[in-house]
This record gives C-alpha cells, structure tokens and sequence, in this order.
C-alpha cells in the first residue's frame, strides 16, 4: 500500500469491497432467503459484480501491481461456485420436429394494461406461436378475457381458474393428450404453481408451469423511485422469504412424484438464487446445456437478467435451447426441445 497513490488507494478500498460483496454472492444459493432475505439482493447484482471485479483486474494488470489478485482469485472461484452467465454453447441449434418442444412466456396479459407501445401483441404472441409450434406452452400471466380467441391448433389445454380467486392465470397448450391438471397453492399470495400430466410417447410426463412471488418493482411502476428505501428494503426481503417458501412447496411436490418432469416459468430472481438452486435441484437447466449468449429474459431497469427457466430431469436429453428477442411482453419468451431417453 505504500507504493500505492492516493488515487490508487482509494480504487484499492473500492475493489476490496466488490471482492468482498462477490464473495457473498457464492454464498447466496447455499443460504436460505428465509434466514438471510437481504442476501437475495446480491444475487440480482452477480453480473454487475464479476464486471466490477474484471475492470480492476484489467486496472492493476496494466499498471502492473499485484493488487490484481483478489479480483483474479474471486472471479475464478465464483466462475466454479455460480457458474458462468454467458454461454457460448455454438450458436442456437435447430429445433426439430420429431423433438419435443416447449416454450414458456410471461405474457403479461398480453398488454392488457398498455405497458409497451404494441396494441396487436395477442395477435402477435399468437403469430410467433404459428411460426415456432412448439408442442407444449406454458403461459404465466395468461389473462381470461380472452380465452375463446387462445391458440386453435392445440387441442388440449387448461386456462382455468379453478379455485384460483385473486391468483394470476397459468396457461397450458399441447398438442398431446393432458389427462391431468391440478395446482399448487401459494398461500398469501397472487402467484402460483400448477402441473399437467401429458401422455407423450406412450409415457406420462409431467410438466409444471411456475409463477413465483412477484418482487414489485418491474420497470414502469415507478416504485423504485417512489417508495423510501427502508419501506422498499423491508418489501423486497418479504417477498424473497416468500419466493424461498414457494420453492420449498414446489420441492416437495416434485419429490412426491414418480413421473418424468419438466419445470416451465417465471421465478422472478436469478440463476444465482437459493431459489433456484432449490427448485431445479438436479435437473438440467436448458440455457445452461444448449443456451448461447447471455440469455435474457426480462430487463430490470435497464438491465438484462435472466429469471425466466426450462429445468428438465436428466431423463431427457436438452437438444436445443432458444432465446426471443421480441418486446411482446416485460418478459421475453425461451423455447427449449427434448429428445425423451430409452430406459
């Protein structure tokens, strides 16, 4: 330190406190939301963090110090504890048609409430349907009003409230036979989880279509802005603990079934999360496996994060996974397609 600036010293001080807060981001997804709620914070801001970490790694190595190393050190260790969030897996392969396909999207009512600047979005969502067929969708957010106009071509499908008073529609399309459908209920809440049990190749698989506790500060609502940081602070970590409790019920109904799986949804926080280190468990997760880029599927105020997820049991094979780059939503729709294993 001594041979440090003035300057350099207080970029020293900076850079100890970005090691120091990435070092807490490995910890997150080992750290229930339920203990430690403001933990969960960090992990929105992973990226922000390893680029942090990376332009004073480039700072001291061109100026030749070796106060390089705790950056070096802690971008490697969280490259192997949280995994890398660009993937550069060849380019997006082809989806093809003896494969089966499954996209998921928050459609957000289908702008119902006017957030973006698009007055044709049902029929577009509809038309990027058309384009893609994709053998089973997942909507979140799907919105009753219009559901006699929902997409023909699928035979089977489920967009029912079902004792689902004050809950936020989940939508299921397929083109397979659903013999089943029921839902998993968030209490204190107006999100939530269902299931269908869909007959596939002469096996039932099952795929679940998640809505996880909304945060409440999606671009437009101004309530970053407009809320005072201690009111903000307290609703943020209530409703990661609620996010936490939801993972948990949905955990535990995975594990009490026997059937093939495929989790579809919304989680509302980040691949860096003890939630979704807690629902996907040891499934696979598509962007990860067959994804390129940096996968985003919402941008928060600007920046690009990805909390939207296909997650499948290692009985199926991820043979592509894509990514939509279309403003038909505040979310942006994935698609991802399977090639069931011999047993």
């Amino acid at each position: 330190m001594k041979k440090l600036s003035l300057v350099e010293k207080l970029v020293w001080v900076i850079n100890v406190l970005a090691v120091f807060l990435l070092l807490l981001a490995c910890a997150v997804p080992y750290i229930s939301s339920s203990s430690f709620a403001f933990l969960s914070f960090l992990s929105l801001s992973v990226p922000i963090l390893v680029f942090t970490n990376f332009i004073f790694l480039l700072y001291w190595v061109f100026r030749g110090k070796k106060q390089f190393l705790p950056s070096l050190l802690i971008l490697i260790f969280g490259y192997f504890i949280l995994g890398a969030f660009l993937k550069f897996n060849g380019g997006e392969d082809e989806i093809l048609e003896e494969d089966l396909s499954v996209m998921s999207f928050n459609v957000h009512v289908f702008n119902k409430y006017n957030t973006i600047k698009n007055p044709r979005v049902f029929d577009d969502v509809k038309a990027l349907v058309d384009t893609e067929k994709p053998d089973i969708i997942c909507f979140q957010e799907a919105g009753y009003e219009r559901k006699n106009e929902y997409l023909k071509d699928y035979p089977y499908h489920s967009l029912e409230y079902i004792h689902m008073q004050g809950k936020i529609l989940l939508g299921f399309f397929s083109k397979y036979p659903i013999i089943k459908t029921d839902f998993i209920w968030f209490p204190n809440s107006a999100n939530n989880a269902a299931y269908a049990d869909i007959v596939y190749k002469k096996d039932t698989i099952r795929v679940y279509n998640v809505h996880l506790e909304s945060l409440g500060v999606t671009p437009g609502y101004g309530v970053l802005t407009k809320e005072p940081l201690d009111s903000l602070y307290l609703k943020l970590t209530d409703r990661f603990k609620k996010q936490q409790e939801q993972a948990k019920m949905l955990e535990a109904h995975m594990k009490a079934t026997t059937y093939k799986q495929i989790v579809c949804g919304d989680f509302n926080n980040t691949q860096f999360s003890n939630v979704y280190k807690t629902i996907k468990g040891d499934k696979q997760d598509t962007f990860i496996e067959r994804g390129f880029g940096y996968g985003r599927t919402l941008n928060f105020h600007k920046l690009p994060v990805r909390i939207d997820f296909i997650l499948a049991d290692k009985a199926f094979e991820v043979k592509s996974h894509k990514n939509f780059d279309v403003e038909y939503s505040d979310h942006f729709p994935i698609m991802a397609s399977f090639e069931l294993k011999e047993e």
